[in-house]
């Protein structure tokens, strides 16, 4: 995520380091490899020079903090003025209303449909709402059809009407069905065209007048960069949408648009896409970005990550075993898949401050686990609940089972034996000051 953006800041940022001072010239010198960084990311000309005309302000409006040498003094600022420039404060959703509507507007191919599932899906499951998802892209041809498939993944119910070309009777009706069967918040997907025209305004104009939603949102594929800026602001010249979605922030994106986006339309960039899974939706927020757009890090979101898939129960199950040394391979995989549900690995590392630069080059794959799988999946049961009977032939078949070498076979079990002494070490209270340490850092 904004990885050429972030290597490019550091290097621009690097200028200032081991100077004694902050004077005019060194950060001249700075700000301009600051705006070329920005301007390389696809960030709005106007925008970046905005930017570091107040970080030039700020830098030379004060003086440098004993605790703080230059350099970090000037990420400070950048940071911060990152933070506002992406809009400040942490955006919510507004689920008034019985039930709450939501409009999602958009081009074609910016992942709306996908989103409206995911959006379904964080709001069944973070918020404990009743979502309907509704199909009103009457012209796409798979569009109704994708849609019932990512609600049946999801469990949640879609409403659509076969034959009905009209979305402002489709979206009513949904509305009609939402209240008499208890649904509290709808979902309405709407058709996207290749460019702007006016058929496609005019039609969504005509939705968002019938339906009246809480939230219109506009989403979009945050890998075209400033072209979906200019499209965001004639979007919302029109429909006045509430907030924005950017997708595909997983993929080789610059960066441009969820910098830009809010000072140009003036409207909250309130969720993002970060995967392909269902799953990989985050609230926005700007502070946390501008930390991971700098390099720092995201602990925050990795430990409320970590803490949605935590189990208490399990948790005390799985400490009771640790302390009677009966931590198996079962286990094991259980924190395997708990891990995986968390996210993409390359994005997780990416919230440890310092990784992301380190891995910078590494492909990272998501089936990263799958040869620890492979080999559990070839142990025996005894084998996976007493890893100690594992012998040279049990070795031997293990790497044939899973087509896997025996030194592999090796290796896992060697790094099984020193987690599982670690986790035991952990138990007499260590385990539970870091949570505790974790936990006061959000």
């Amino acid at each position: 995520m904004f990885n050429n953006l972030t290597d490019k800041l550091d290097k621009a940022l690097h200028v200032l380091k081991g100077h004694g001072s902050i004077t005019e010239v060194n950060v001249a010198e700075t700000l301009k490899e600051v705006r070329r960084a920005l301007l390389d990311a696809d960030v709005n000309f106007k925008t970046a020079k905005e930017f570091t005309n107040r970080v030039k302000e700020k830098a030379l409006g004060q003086n440098v903090l004993t605790t703080l040498q230059p350099g970090q003094l000037m990420v400070k600022i950048v940071k911060d003025e990152l933070t506002e420039l992406m809009g400040g404060d942490t955006a919510g959703i507004d689920l008034s209303g019985s039930p709450s509507v939501i409009l999602m507007s958009g081009l074609q191919g910016s992942g709306k449909t996908t989103f409206s599932g995911k959006l379904a899906n964080f709001l069944k499951t973070k918020k404990s709402k009743n979502p309907l998802l509704v199909a009103c892209d009457v012209y796409r041809p798979a569009a109704i059809n994708q849609l019932h498939v990512v609600g049946e993944q999801i469990g949640v119910e879609v409403y659509s009407e076969e034959g009905n070309m009209d979305p402002v009777d489709i979206a009513t009706k949904a509305i009609a069905h939402a209240k008499q069967n208890g649904f509290n918040v709808v979902i309405v997907d709407t058709a996207g065209r290749l460019a702007v025209d006016e058929e496609m305004m005019t039609e969504i104009a005509n939705i968002h007048a019938a339906i009246k939603p809480n939230e219109t949102l506009f989403v979009v594929d945050s890998m075209t960069g400033q072209d979906a800026v200019n499209t965001a602001k004639t979007f919302n010249d029109r429909l006045n949408f509430e907030g924005v979605v950017l997708t595909k922030l997983d993929g080789d994106t610059r960066g441009g648009a969820a910098i830009s986006i809010k000072s140009v339309v003036d409207k909250p960039i309130k969720f993002i896409g970060t995967g392909e899974k269902m799953e990989a939706i985050d609230v926005f927020h700007p502070s946390r970005m501008a930390d991971r757009i700098l390099g720092m890090g995201d602990v925050v979101s990795l430990v409320e990550r970590a803490q949605e898939q935590f189990d208490e129960e399990e948790a005390r199950k799985l400490q009771k075993k640790i302390a009677k040394n009966q931590f198996g391979f079962d286990d094991f995989m259980k924190q395997i898949q708990q891990v995986k549900k968390m996210g993409s690995m390359k994005d997780l590392i990416g919230m440890i401050p310092g990784a992301g630069k380190a891995i910078k080059d590494i492909d990272i794959d998501d089936d990263a686990f799958k040869g620890i799988e492979a080999i559990i999946n070839s142990m025996t049961p005894q084998e996976r609940s007493t890893p100690a009977v594992i012998d040279g032939n049990r070795k031997k078949r293990i790497a044939k089972g899973s087509g896997t070498s025996v030194q592999e076979v090796n290796q896992l079990l060697k790094q099984f034996n020193q987690m599982s002494k670690m986790m035991k070490m952990m138990q007499g209270g260590g385990g539970r000051k870091m949570m505790q340490m974790m936990n006061k850092m959000k």
